[in-house]
């Protein structure tokens, strides 16, 4: 059993999924030009967004006083869900309706971050329905749920998906537990889908020990990897190299700002190339932030409301 490591602010509103988006017609939206950032040396620094109480904009609003440049380079909308279709008996892609409007709102709620050189990620969480990564029958239905991802990515010009296996209570409405191919179909279908973009893979669930099937190993199809449990230090158990991995994971006004700093100065230390921050919200966290990019990059940080 893996325990839940994060609050989730649920809504009880009606949300679409990526199908049902696409069958509508959403728009087709490309990313935007990445403008050229001031260059920032050291690790690459991530946030996740829970956008069912915070702007995915707040990310865009902290920079390095030294230099100027991005503080955070990766933001992930957090988050989008794995739903069971008890109809079909198969997993579609599903949108809350705050994720939903991030998503229909892109020129105004992604792209200014993209313009930015920030790539913004959305992230994919179980929905206590049965459905999860590490459970489809086989490589057609693995691949079919592949192709949501991917068709969401290209329809609201994101930079990538990022893998969250947890809440999805395997078994429930028939569905079976997890078996050793299904996150290998999964992975390798979204890779060939998407060459170019992100994937990542929050490191936690049954998919995350299940990374080799058939003489297939998928850790090198990942772009990052990162340590799930807030003001711990932890390496994810995935062979990717240390520029690809974050050890070190913090909350945000939740994780203290000393244990903060020296999960950063840890990270410099051992020549690890990420830092994952959570729950970055609306409130002026510049002391927070500071904590750890002092260690990071050598700077403070500076928020502009």
């Amino acid at each position: 059993m893996f325990t839940p490591v994060r609050s989730r602010i649920r809504t009880a509103a009606l949300a679409l999924s990526a199908m049902t988006a696409l069958a509508l017609g959403a728009t087709a939206t490309t990313g935007a030009a990445a403008a050229p950032a001031p260059a920032k040396q050291g690790p690459t620094s991530v946030a996740y967004v829970e956008v069912n109480s915070n702007s995915m904009l707040n990310v865009g609003k902290y920079t390095l006083a030294n230099g100027g440049g991005n503080v955070f380079d990766v933001a992930v909308i957090f988050a989008a869900n794995i739903n069971y279709d008890t109809g079909a008996k198969a997993a579609t892609l599903y949108f809350n309706a705050n994720v939903q409007r991030v998503l229909d709102n892109a020129a105004t709620q992604i792209r200014p971050l993209q313009q930015k050189g920030i790539k913004v990620v959305l992230s994919v969480l179980g929905n206590h329905q049965g459905a999860g990564f590490a459970n489809f029958p086989s490589q057609q239905a693995a691949s079919t749920f592949a192709k949501q991802l991917s068709d969401t990515v290209a329809t609201y010009g994101l930079d990538g998906i990022d893998f969250d296996d947890e809440y999805a209570d395997y078994g429930n409405n028939g569905t079976g537990q997890p078996n050793a191919s299904s996150f290998v179909y999964l992975v390798s279908a979204l890779r060939a889908n998407m060459p170019d973009k992100i994937i990542s893979l929050y490191n936690i669930g049954p998919a995350a020990s299940r990374l080799s099937y058939g003489g297939v190993d998928v850790s090198s199809k990942f772009d990052y990897a990162w340590n799930p449990y807030y003001g711990t230090w932890q390496v994810p158990g995935i062979a990717l190299p240390k520029s690809k991995l974050s050890p070190a994971a913090v909350e945000i006004g939740g994780t203290s700002q000393s244990t903060a700093a020296a999960l950063a100065r840890r990270t410099v230390s051992e020549g690890y190339g990420v830092y994952l921050t959570y729950n970055l919200d609306g409130a002026d966290r510049s002391a927070d932030v500071s904590a750890f990019t002092r260690e990071l990059y050598g700077s403070d940080a500076r928020y502009t409301p």
